[in-house]
């Protein structure tokens, strides 16, 4: 047997560890080093790899796992969110409808016509960010999902553009009757609110049944106008 050659007629397999020396033409016969999670642990570029500090961590887990989307996933999740007030950990719809009464008080001057089309929009911005979220977020009607609470409160304040006068529709008692009512209907969820919530799935069914309460909050509120609470 020759020098060098194995009783097989091969070559022998090279002698060093981790990256090979051996010529292009005979890295055939060789393979990568395997190496254990320890011994890469201590490779420089895990020990120089940062943490996360705690607050992103913190917005990690409130916004879920990182995805593929980019941009789409960005605004679907602003939107479902109500530009994060479906963050805040505690009574996260509370919240939404805040931002649906701030919404309001931005657009009712402008007169029911553009409110009407306003409640179109956030409805149909709504359904389609409020899907996105729950495959984002892998949980149905998760309690993040806060656009719903922002349209039907826009339904139920909506009578008060056609109610009261200009200088009365931003006061606060017609403001607190249409808050109140809404979020008692969306809690509560009476018979027809609970019968939309179980008959759509998907966007629409998260935001359905909020315009179903704003709807019965909304004749709560058309009532106080009529007997001159609102006015």
């Amino acid at each position: 047997m020759l020098p060098g050659i194995c009783s097989d007629g091969r070559p022998p397999a090279p002698i060093f560890a981790g990256r090979s020396l051996t010529p292009a033409h005979a890295r055939r016969y060789s393979g990568p080093v395997a190496r254990s999670p320890a011994e890469a642990s201590l490779q420089p570029a895990a020990l120089l790899q940062p943490r996360r500090p705690t607050g992103a961590r913190l917005v990690s887990r409130l916004v879920g796992p990182p995805r593929e989307g980019g941009l789409r996933r960005f605004t679907a999740l602003a939107l479902a969110t109500a530009a994060g007030a479906g963050l805040v950990p505690v009574a996260p719809g509370t919240f939404g409808s805040l931002v649906g009464v701030g919404v309001f008080a931005l657009l009712a001057p402008h007169g029911p016509l553009v409110l009407g089309l306003a409640v179109l929009v956030v409805t149909a911005a709504g359904v389609w960010a409020a899907g996105e979220a729950e495959r984002i977020y892998a949980r149905g009607d998760d309690g993040r999902i806060a656009i719903d609470e922002v349209a039907g409160q826009l339904v139920a304040l909506w009578p008060l553009t056609l109610l009261a006068p200009p200088e009365r529709v931003l006061a606060p008692l017609p403001l607190a009757v249409g808050f109140v009512a809404f979020r008692a209907f969306d809690i509560a969820k009476p018979g027809p609110v609970r019968w939309a919530e179980r008959h759509f799935a998907g966007g629409r069914g998260v935001v359905f049944d909020d315009l179903v309460a704003g709807a019965c909050a909304a004749l709560v509120v058309t009532g106080a106008g009529l007997a001159g609470v609102v006015r």
